[in-house]
């Protein structure tokens, strides 16, 4: 009935009442109910809308959409719309409506040109939590959440304090939500004590953020009773237990997803993807997948990990660890010499993992020529060898086809037995990540194109070409960081397209702001999301994409996992029930891919200012990252550690804000200070409630 009223609402051009609605469908008696609580679902879906008067319609057709509220810490804030095609909408701080970051939300585009608009209805609450700081201002007491993103005060009567005193750092429930007129009301549920060391600073983090501590009692109990492959399992299976096999990872972890296999053949090389099979534990919808649906991916913080999965699963039964039978579900592709894909084929497998390998052991064997490793690996060598052969070719075609080559340094806190950071370093990426990251995406892009081409509901992992205007941003930042202009890049003759981004990011490799550049042109770049409907994947230059590789730390993998398995048995589903069903599920998985960024991005800069707070007073070599009218955001040369010089700390003059030539300009000594322009520093102080570390210049 649910698609019958889509449908009724498609074939008119104007909003319809209820009755107009049982006389189109032809309805009568009992199925009136059955209508009436149908409308009732899709409307708090966010499907259809009613409107004041009482009638039925469509939001593409009334210029509403539906999507994601992120909100900034100004006020405003953007709609980031469900519909792939469909840009990101501004809403300035009066037309918020008293959503709340993460809220899933309808918005008017009141401005399609400056796209402009307004909430008018909130469909569905991220949090039903606040952690922040109890005050009493004019007699009455209120919670100041600690997320910046959060800007509403939670007003507490005196009965729902619990015991909670001024300054105390609080864990309130909204009873009610803020509105344009109302206030937000609570209470409190718990006194959390304030962080002495990192270790507890991460326990905040998980409050903060509402993170799960545990998984439900049901899930728990369902995965301990789950036991360990036995030969029935392997029967209907492919045996590559004696395929030469290794997984390749970080030091630290401990959930193994993938691993690889090569030979060589007279056409070329044929190379076997393994991935942990999850699917075969965790089934549609029993109470394990919607706790996995729900999370959407794991969480990653310096001291820890955020689980989709128990751990009874994640580090243990689905992980490929070494020297045991595991099932996996395998990606053969035949390459020819020149790295062309011949052949490809997906079935389910049982392995045993040789080798649990790092990606320093590696990089140490193929290009530091390690004598020990090479010796203690002897048995592998031709293997790893023929690796590094595939993926220097693979690597070459991708990047030929304009894929973007992002260098971008990311932090690695490095912590002590105690949990307290010993050194925050830039985190290596060596040529062993590029081997794997060449191989899953050849194994994600087969995967996508044999789904896409049988024409199966499924998700896809899209990202859209940017905008011109973003993209005349980077122009701007390159003219005021690069005065002399890139080698065989000319700016002045044209506008910047997408097509450009390739040869511009390899004009800029080797120069002093190299990683500025790249930043400045990730952040010009739509981010990438899942999607039922496939656009390509304009970072990789892939016209069909999809995440498969990863199943025991994404959700979408795992459905992807799902879907190739039904698609290669034949098995018949309900196109319009998965559709829709899918749907949910792309919209939620990367909102929930969207949050576990800002966690992890937020526990970084606790750590930074924890590793700092000894070290006020010192002097540090830095250079500048970002300038704005309030100052200038610096990053040590030393430490991976950014803080931020504001404008009343640069006292030897005035400085103005040079938005042209983005830079800060000296008023009576025309000192500039610019991107990339390396600077002296001296640590001021360290806020660790803001989690900031605050510089002066010398």
């Amino acid at each position: 009935m649910r698609e019958e009223i889509i449908h009724t609402l498609k074939a008119f051009n104007r909003p319809l009442g209820f009755r107009e609605i049982l006389t189109r469908m032809g309805l009568k008696g009992p199925q009136k109910k059955t209508l009436k609580r149908a409308l009732k679902e899709l409307v708090k879906e966010g499907k259809v809308i009613r409107t004041r008067k009482g009638r039925y319609g469509l939001p593409e057709e009334m210029r509403l959409l539906k999507g994601f509220f992120e909100a900034h810490e100004e006020g405003y804030g953007f709609v980031i719309p469900e519909g792939t095609h469909s840009r990101d909408i501004f809403v300035p701080p009066w037309a918020t409506m008293g959503a709340m970051d993460g809220d899933r939300v309808i918005v008017r585009v009141e401005n399609e040109e400056k796209r402009q608009g307004r909430i008018i209805r909130i469909l569905q609450r991220a949090h039903k939590r606040v952690v922040g700081w109890l005050q009493r201002s004019k007699g009455l007491w209120i919670v100041r959440p600690k997320r910046k993103s959060d800007r509403f005060f939670l007003y507490v009567p005196r009965k729902g304090l619990k015991g909670a005193m001024e300054g105390d750092l609080v864990v309130a429930e909204v009873l009610d939500y803020p509105s344009q007129s109302e206030p937000a009301t609570g209470r409190i549920l718990k006194k959390l004590k304030k962080p002495t060391t990192p270790k507890e600073e991460m326990e905040l983090l998980i409050d903060e953020f509402e993170l799960p501590r545990r998984f439900p009692t049901e899930v728990s109990r369902r995965a301990k009773a789950l036991k360990p492959p036995g030969r029935k399992d392997f029967l209907s299976r492919q045996d590559h237990t004696d395929l030469k096999t290794v997984t390749i990872d970080g030091e630290k972890a401990r959930d193994f997803d993938d691993a690889i296999s090569i030979k060589r053949t007279p056409e070329g090389y044929t190379l076997f993807v393994h991935i942990a099979d999850v699917s075969h534990y965790v089934k549609w919808d029993n109470p394990m997948d919607r706790e996995a649906r729900k999370r959407g991916c794991s969480v990653y913080l310096p001291d820890r990990v955020v689980p989709m999965l128990p751990k009874v699963l994640s580090e243990d039964l689905c992980s490929l660890k070494p020297e045991v039978k595991r099932l996996a579900f395998t990606v053969r592709m035949d390459f020819s010499e020149d790295a062309e894909l011949v052949d490809v084929d997906f079935y389910p497998s049982v392995i045993i993992s040789d080798e649990r390998m790092t990606y320093s052991d590696v990089k140490k064997i193929l290009i530091d020529r390690d004598d020990s490793l090479r010796k203690r690996y002897q048995y592998l060598l031709e293997d790893l060898e023929l690796m590094a052969e595939l993926t220097h070719l693979l690597r070459q075609k991708r990047l030929r086809r304009g894929s973007l080559d992002f260098d971008l340094p990311e932090p690695d806190v490095i912590l002590d037995i105690t949990g307290a950071p010993e050194d925050i370093i830039i985190a290596e990426r060596n040529f062993a990540h590029m081997i794997i990251e060449e191989f899953m995406i050849a194994a994600n892009e087969a995967v996508a194109g044999f789904i896409y081409q049988k024409g199966v509901p499924s998700l896809y992992r899209v990202h859209a070409e940017p905008e011109e205007g973003k993209l005349m941003e980077v122009v701007k930042v390159i003219k005021a960081t690069i005065p002399q202009g890139i080698k065989g890049f000319g700016l002045n003759d044209k506008r910047l397209k997408p097509s450009d981004l390739p040869g511009l990011l390899e004009g800029v490799k080797g120069s002093p702001v190299e990683d500025v550049i790249n930043y400045i042109v990730l952040r010009s770049l739509k981010q990438a999301r899942y999607s039922t409907e496939n656009i390509g994947h304009f970072g990789l230059a892939s016209p069909c994409y999809t995440h498969f590789t990863s199943p025991i730390r994404r959700y979408p993998d795992l459905i992807v996992h799902r879907i190739l398995k039904e698609t290669l048995s034949g098995q018949s589903i309900d196109e319009t029930e998965r559709t829709t069903l899918l749907e949910e599920i792309a919209f939620h998985s990367s909102m929930r891919e969207r949050y576990a960024d800002e966690v992890e991005y937020e526990s970084v800069r606790a750590m930074r200012a924890w590793f700092m707070k000894d070290r006020v007073g010192e002097e540090f070599d830095a250079k500048v990252v970002s300038v704005s009218a309030y100052g200038m955001r610096v990053r040590l040369n030393e430490y991976f550690v950014e803080g931020f010089i504001h404008v009343s700390y640069m006292t030897d003059d005035y400085y103005q804000f040079d938005e042209q030539n983005l830079q800060l300009l000296g008023k009576r000594t025309k000192k500039r200070y610019r991107i990339g322009d390396p600077v002296v520093v001296k640590v001021l102080g360290v806020d660790l409630i803001e989690r900031e570390v605050n510089f002066g210049l010398l």
